[in-house]
């Protein structure tokens, strides 16, 4: 069965996985979705069986038919290798009555970069598939862990450049250290004096500029992206929800056929859009817990059915959610619809120029699969402090707000189905934070003193990707207005 690609707001034709994925951005402002589910039809029992690398062949190849067995072989099997610190690839641990999925192990312990590690060889196969000649420019904005990752996946990849945007002051300084101390000819990085949606915004208007994109096509050069709106990182996350059901299946912890619930802090709402997509693939799901920060705009929309982004901006200790346009809910506000594009278009229209949309009755009805709450940064730490002190686990902020509301969410429901926490980054990636949670010693260190003391503590190992950084030079110091940041990007690839 081929699966095609088409529009959220439905102008263009429908176009291949591999086309979906080189473009990044419909041409009309949509983005990319598949104009079927496809079915996850092999036995969990099999599965259960099965390496990360054969689970993520299983499910991919079930999106991206137009890629070969063997490019497609190729692409995994270059992504999850070496770079990550366990075979397991996105092992589970048990803790606090729940299964952490643990994201982080990858090159920038994020989990961005289960995605990550293999966009860059679907991206270079679907061009050479397609006849790509130009230079492929990622432009990816980041509220702090994707740009890392992208440019860890790209960086001297031929054919590519990547320019990543994020806001000087609203990610943590090991975030910045990483991405600032970038190797690579082909990487830049630039800060902004704005917010993460104010990044996001100039870059969407950049996919969206015909006279740049034409600037551009006479220079040999095309743009493409690494953010979740990216057909290409969406579908390796998927891989992960199915692997932990299996893996959950292999080690005894549930029954095939059981159902888990699921719960993910997100901000930019791609994430648990994946899960959404395994459930529709027939894992079985039996609900979908969305967590949010005090950014709480998907959580207002999940209780009221009106999406409002008119609102304060909060800089939180867990800044990879600090969102207020969350980009990827268009492609479940698409399916909502009925699949009307026209319908869609009008409200994202409504968004773009008044800053808000309310749904109908009958789309919120859909919402059925999914509870929304949130946590205060007091919540947030509460959460971190509480988790160490039962288990001596260590979770991130990020994990933590998942861990606060799945709390709330036990509290307003007394369900008691095996629960999934995606656990979405390291918790030497927020050291500050996490310490001021579990230890009353964090005031007078730096972040990396505060790393070697999480070790000290918690009894795990400072992972390669914080001591990589500590004493690396800063390579990228450029800062913009989020209105220059069209000219800084042509100003990099000498078109100015």
């Amino acid at each position: 069965m081929e699966v095609m690609y088409q529009s959220t707001r439905g102008k263009g034709d429908l176009v291949t996985a591999s086309q979906a994925i080189l473009k990044g951005l419909s041409d009309d402002g949509g983005l990319f979705v598949p104009t079927q589910i496809p079915r996850l039809d092999i036995p969990m029992e099999k599965l259960s069986r099965m390496t990360y690398q054969e689970t993520a062949y299983e499910v991919m190849s079930r999106f991206l038919t137009d890629f070969t067995e063997d490019e497609l072989k190729y692409c995994i099997r270059s992504a999850y290798d070496e770079k990550f610190d366990t075979d397991k690839i996105a092992p589970i641990h048990q803790a606090d009555g729940a299964y952490f999925l643990e994201l982080y192990h990858g090159a920038t312990i994020a989990f961005k970069d289960m995605a990550l590690s293999i966009l860059p060889y679907l991206m270079t196969t679907a061009a050479k598939k397609n006849g790509v000649t130009n230079e492929i420019v990622i432009l990816t904005a980041t509220s702090g862990d994707t740009g890392k990752a992208a440019m860890a996946g790209f960086a001297d990849v031929p054919g590519t450049r990547i320019i990543v945007f994020y806001p000087k002051h609203g990610v943590s300084p090991v975030q910045e250290k990483q991405m600032v101390t970038q190797k690579g000819k082909n990487t830049y990085v630039v800060g902004i004096t704005g917010n993460f949606d104010d990044a996001q915004t100039a870059v969407k208007k950049m996919f969206n500029d015909k006279d740049l994109e034409n600037l551009l096509g006479s220079a040999g050069f095309q743009f493409s992206s690494a953010n979740s709106i990216n057909i290409g990182r969406l579908v390796p996350q998927i891989v992960y929800y199915v692997y932990a059901y299996s893996t959950l299946i292999r080690q005894g912890s549930i029954k095939e056929g059981e159902k888990i619930n699921i719960v993910v802090p997100t901000g930019n709402f791609g994430n648990i859009l994946a899960a959404f997509y395994a459930k529709q693939m027939g894992l079985p799901v039996n609900k979908l817990i969305c967590a949010s920060n005090e950014n709480k705009v998907l959580y207002d929309f999940f209780a009221t059915g009106t999406y409002d982004r008119k609102r304060d901006f909060i800089l939180t200790t867990s800044p990879s959610m600090d969102i207020l346009i969350s980009s990827n809910l268009e492609r479940l506000i698409f399916r909502l619809t009925g699949e009307d594009p026209a319908a869609c278009a009008k409200l994202m229209e409504e968004l773009s120029k008044g800053g808000e949309y309310t749904i109908t009755p009958q789309m919120k009805a859909g919402l059925s699969d999914f509870y929304g709450n949130y946590c205060t940064e007091k919540e947030t730490s509460e959460a971190i402090h509480q988790v160490f002190e039962k288990d001596h686990y260590v979770i991130d902020t990020h994990t933590a707000v998942a861990v606060g509301v799945y709390k709330k969410y036990k509290a307003d429901t007394k369900d008691d189905t095996p629960t999934v926490i995606a656990s979405t980054a390291s918790p030497y990636k927020f050291t500050r934070s996490v310490m001021e949670a579990i230890s009353s010693d964090s005031e007078t260190m730096d972040d990396f003193a505060l790393a070697d003391a999480l070790a000290k503590l918690s009894g795990t190992s400072v992972p390669k990707a914080v001591e990589e950084i500590r004493t690396a030079p800063v390579l990228h110091d450029c800062v913009v207005d989020a209105q220059d940041m069209p000219a800084t990007v042509k100003k990099i690839l000498g078109i100015c």
